[in-house]
């Protein structure tokens, strides 16, 4: 339990990076960051930072999927950590 917060922090600082560099890489006409790259991150508990850099960055907000999957999916993870704390 000890790891599980810093874990989830570094999770979320990944997914907030991922995003911004993506954005970047979009800006600069560079190779991009796969989609199926981004949800990973979200999944494996990044899903808080993704869902703060898409609306930081303004990267993917027309994405349905991301609209409302980052969202649910930070929800869920949010949920869980309290639940496993407590």
């Amino acid at each position: 339990m000890t790891i599980l917060i810093p874990a989830f922090f570094i999770m979320n600082i990944v997914g907030l990076w991922v995003m911004g560099e993506d954005k970047k890489r979009a800006k600069n006409h560079k190779y991009r960051i796969r989609e199926r790259t981004l949800w990973l991150v979200a999944l494996f508990g990044g899903a808080v930072g993704t869902t703060v850099g898409m609306q930081v960055f303004r990267h993917k907000t027309k994405h349905v999927s991301f609209k409302i999957g980052f969202p649910v999916l930070a929800i869920l993870e949010l949920i869980l950590l309290f639940k496993w704390l407590l």
